[in-house]
């Protein structure tokens, strides 16, 4: 899967075309009858735009030159009307669009986001989150936008335009032919700066991508840069994005600006052309006034809807590329899908066995010919230096990724063939690095079972030695935790996290070194949760603790993505030569704290 940030996007006739059938099939059913009722309205302002121009004939004509009382009042009254009934049309096509807009935004915001929920690990390993984030949330009006300007484009601006037309031919066809002259030099000058238009839309949005994702990450990482005083060096690389932005914002202000001058220019020179030649008439043929005021009345209106016309291309065109790039994401097929022969996990002993797996990151291999078997209800310890492919096992249990060749089974069913929900129901996970989400205490907890009850909620605190300190927090289980735990400590963190794996109630439990990044204080406090989580269950952790490896009823010691040992810590520690009997020698009483949580961790 490439990253999400680096995808080509082109856009031609058929692009625009292709994402605009899209676009309607998907939403226009839904909406038909809000749609309706804005082209409803539209034709309604546009008609009584048009009505405007013609009007203006029977005003000049019957008001001064005939001088007719009783006929000047009804064209007033009709006059009246018209402007009543287009801002009426106004106010109702603008709302029926927005509410239409809005809801049609929700609904993809909603289907990214479940959509991204079924991409596996992998993906989010390849692309920047924040750069995600940026992504869906400056393109996602596109898909809107391409719906709003086709509705008004072609309802209200084409439709008014035409009108006028029509009421222009009627009033003076010859000046009409000279307009339409005019015209097309102007059309293909503009249809070329829309083209030159498209890549620079194209790079403003990932440039623009690239802003937001840097600013997220600072500030989710600002302890981080406060620590190592990035703060230079990161505003130095955000002033250059920005920068690059800014830079690609104004190239495509001058081209899209362009047409202003262009149009502006063309309208002057139709206007004072007209005015010349009616002014010719009215001296040397006597040609009564009431058909050239109508003429340029009808010609003034009918300048915003062609200017409106004249710009559609440029924003179609830059609302298709915001669309097509939340296809994109749409469109990406999740690498695990579950196989069609899958079936629901049934767990009796929970028993866990890798045979002869291998697994690469890439062309990069990381597990070689991995076997081994856990045994329910017990306790399996992985060991081993840095790099040894620790955390791959882990991540392999609940098809995070999956093997490139070997088994995987739980119970004897390969998990390769079970549907992914089924497997990660039967599972319990704490990681080295405890995620909390916005909301309260109690919701964190509780997103380990969300069927849980309060009273399940608290008891599983309890068990993680969580309790008290939530009851000492300002608004206890309701205190909101802050973005990913901020207002609480690593150590907090970790029992909450524990506290979410006990309501889970799953028979399998997963610990990726949950107490390495933790003093020494925090650590006993979590050590001890863990042994009640631990309790009665399959467990399969990572360890770098001697105590907790010396509880394990089996230990797996792996190098460089292979098993090399397997055993209890007795018959392990008294292997000569063994690679766990030295690791085990460097936690001695002797060896330092460093070499004690060192040697033993995984990356």
């Amino acid at each position: 899967m490439q990253r999400t940030n680096s995808r080509k996007t082109t856009v031609d006739s058929d692009t625009v075309t292709s994402v605009l059938k899209r676009v309607i099939a998907e939403n226009g059913r839904e909406h038909i009858r809000g749609y309706a009722f804005a082209i409803v309205c539209l034709i309604i302002v546009a008609l009584s735009t048009a009505f405007t121009a013609w009007i203006m004939r029977a005003i000049i004509d019957q008001a001064f030159a005939n001088r007719r009382a009783d006929v000047v009042w009804i064209i007033c009254l009709s006059i009246f009307i018209a402007f009543v009934m287009r801002g009426f049309a106004s106010y109702g096509q603008a709302v029926a669009l927005s509410k239409i807009g809005n809801n049609i935004v929700a609904t993809y915001q909603r289907r990214l986001y479940a959509h991204l929920m079924t991409l596996s690990v992998g993906f989010f390993n390849e692309a920047r989150s924040a750069q995600i984030a940026a992504q869906v949330s400056q393109n996602v009006s596109g898909i809107r936008d391409v719906l709003n300007l086709t509705i008004t484009s072609t309802v209200r601006d084409l439709l008014t335009f035409v009108s006028l037309l029509g009421v222009m031919i009627f009033q003076d066809w010859r000046l009409s032919c000279a307009v339409f002259i005019l015209a097309p030099p102007l059309l293909l000058t503009l249809r070329y700066l829309s083209k030159r238009l498209r890549t620079a839309t194209k790079e403003a949005i990932h440039v623009n991508s690239h802003v937001l994702g840097a600013m997220q990450e600072t500030i989710q990482g600002i302890s981080i840069v406060k620590a190592f005083t990035m703060e230079e060096e990161l505003e130095n690389k955000v002033n250059k994005l920005i920068t690059s932005a800014e830079h690609r914002a104004n190239r495509i202000a001058r081209l899209s600006e362009r047409n202003t001058p262009l149009t502006e220019s063309f309208a002057g020179f139709a206007v004072a052309s007209v005015l010349a030649y009616a002014a010719y008439r009215s001296i040397y043929h006597n040609i009564p006034p009431g058909a050239f005021f109508s003429f340029v009345t009808a010609l003034l209106l009918a300048y915003d809807p062609a200017r409106r016309l004249a710009k559609l291309q440029v924003q179609m065109e830059r609302a298709v590329v915001n669309a097509k790039m939340i296809y994109d994401i749409l469109d990406m097929e999740p690498r695990q899908r579950d196989k069609p022969d899958a079936r629901p996990l049934s767990v009796s002993d929970a028993k866990i066995e890798f045979k002869n797996v291998v697994f690469a990151y890439g062309k990069e291999p990381v597990l070689s010919d991995v076997s081994f078997t856990a045994e329910g209800g017990r306790t399996t310890a992985l060991v081993g230096p840095s790099g040894a492919g620790k955390s791959t096992v882990i991540n392999l249990i609940p098809r995070f990724f999956d093997p490139s060749d070997g088994e995987i089974l739980i119970d004897g069913q390969d998990i390769a063939h079970i549907t992914k929900q089924s497997l990660r129901q039967q599972l319990a996970y704490v990681s080295q690095q405890p995620y909390m989400f916005e909301g309260s205490i109690r919701d964190n907890i509780r997103y380990g079972r969300p069927e849980a009850t309060d009273a399940e909620v608290e008891e599983a605190a309890r068990l993680a030695f969580a309790h008290d300190f939530i009851l000492a927090q300002p608004e206890g289980y309701d205190t909101p935790v802050g973005e990913n735990g901020v207002t609480l400590s690593g150590g907090q963190r970790q029992r909450l996290s524990i506290a979410r794996a006990l309501v889970r109630n799953a028979p399998i439990l997963l610990l990726d070194e949950a107490t390495s990044a933790l003093d020494t204080e925090s650590e006993a406090a979590v050590q001890k949760a863990l042994d009640i989580a631990m309790r009665g269950r399959t467990v399969v952790v990572i360890a770098h603790r001697l105590s907790t490896i010396k509880r394990a009823d089996k230990i797996v010691v792996m190098q460089q993505g292979r098993v090399v040992e397997e055993g209890t810590h007795e018959m392990l520690a008294n292997r000569v030569d063994g690679l766990y009997a030295r690791l085990n020698n460097l936690q001695a009483p002797s060896g330092s704290a460093d070499h004690q949580h060192g040697e033993l961790q995984a990356k």
